[in-house]
């Protein structure tokens, strides 16, 4: 069974982001943070369990925003190696060119513009589910 994250401050996109990957992979085992603060808790304790598979991020957050919580990611992950099978996938308004390089620059795997269809999402999830 896979694991996913879902990151967004919006509870609303959280819902729906949940219900597209529930419909694509309905066993799937979801959680979800409200910042990416809270998603770098949730993904420390997982590591001590089940890891991650899958996070679905959100750039603009409080506290702690994507682009962090891939900092932080790649940090670990050069130190450790404990994220090194973690699929990034950024999901945000933010569409620019220089986002999107900055975030693959910091490990993203993919990147969809918010609004997006399910089959975008299901599209970007094939590949690692």
């Amino acid at each position: 069974m896979k694991k996913v994250l879902v990151i967004d401050d919006s509870a609303t996109m959280r819902r729906i982001v949940k219900n597209v990957v529930k419909k694509l992979l309905p066993d799937v085992d979801l959680d979800e943070a409200e910042d990416g603060q809270v998603a770098v808790e949730k993904l420390r304790e997982a590591e001590k369990t089940k890891p991650f598979d899958v996070i679905l991020c959100d750039i603009n957050m409080p506290n702690m925003n994507g682009f962090e919580v891939l900092q932080y990611i790649k940090k670990q992950n050069e130190m450790t190696g404990d994220y090194e099978d973690l699929y990034k996938v950024m999901i945000t308004t933010e569409g620019g060119k220089a986002e999107v390089i900055k975030a693959l620059k910091l490990g993203a795997n993919q990147y969809i513009v918010k609004p997006f269809t399910p089959q975008v999402l299901k599209e970007k999830l094939s590949l690692v589910l």
